[in-house]
């Protein structure tokens, strides 16, 4: 999920990144933004009421927001504006039951999924990784970003607010780790001015998924996507790409 809010002093919108636990068997120790698996429970949900995606997809973006709150204390894809204390709230009932439906049920919310605006699909199809991941991401807007943060303590380290621009230099400085799909996205995020023009350009490029592969340029492998999947760098040198 790359959620968006303005900056509190201008600028170049902010986007929510969470740095994962070192323990973690994948991207450990990364910086990526929040997010996780479809458990069976999001299916479930997708199939009680009337939406517009198929059930598949609208159970990725059920995911979505129901990891958002887990990992951050967000709350997004909601038609409701909760305050702080109920974002709190529902986060402490999302952790005792570990699925989404009781939440909106005791809060009495209903699900906005058009609020999250597809952006991008990463599935790598090497089999020599460790594990494989189907990878959807969504954007979604705060506007302001005047809401409490809470680290879920199990799976992250830190949470952090950071301008697209910042997050490529920090990681150029050596201050964070981040793995090939995120900094590619990062490097997207950071053409936009604005939370309406990473949307409008999201919604201009169809998704399409992408799958790195290899090739050699210069007697040196590099690390390619598409051409035309909206990235303004396609290629990375293996030697530099951050392993999972």
């Amino acid at each position: 999920m790359i959620v968006f809010r303005r900056a509190p002093s201008g600028g170049p919108p902010q986007i929510l990144m969470v740095t994962r636990s070192n323990a973690m068997r994948f991207a450990g120790g990364m910086a990526v933004f929040p997010g996780g698996r479809v458990d069976e429970a999001d299916r479930q949900l997708a199939e009680t009421f009337d939406h517009a995606f198929d059930n598949e997809e609208a159970a990725h973006r059920i995911a979505a927001v129901r990891e958002t709150l887990e990992e951050a204390g967000l709350v997004i894809g909601i038609r409701e504006v909760p305050s702080d204390s109920e974002a709190r709230r529902a986060r402490a009932l999302l952790l005792e039951r570990g699925e989404l439906a009781p939440v909106l049920a005791a809060m009495q919310w209903t699900l906005d999924l058009d609020a999250l605006v597809p952006f991008a699909r990463w599935h790598p199809r090497n089999e020599r990784l460790p594990r494989i991941f189907d990878t959807r991401f969504y954007l979604a807007d705060l506007g302001t970003g005047a809401v409490e943060l809470e680290i879920d303590a199990t799976e992250n380290t830190h949470l952090f607010w950071t301008s697209a621009a910042d997050a490529l230099d920090a990681a150029e400085r050596g201050e964070v780790d981040l793995i090939f799909p995120t900094r590619r996205n990062l490097e997207r995020l950071a053409i936009f001015p604005d939370f309406a023009a990473a949307r409008a350009q999201a919604q201009a490029t169809p998704v399409q998924t992408i799958s790195p592969w290899m090739e050699e340029r210069d007697g040196e492998p590099w690390l390619m996507i598409p051409a035309d999947a909206g990235y303004p760098v396609c290629g990375e040198r293996l030697s530099t790409v951050a392993r999972a």
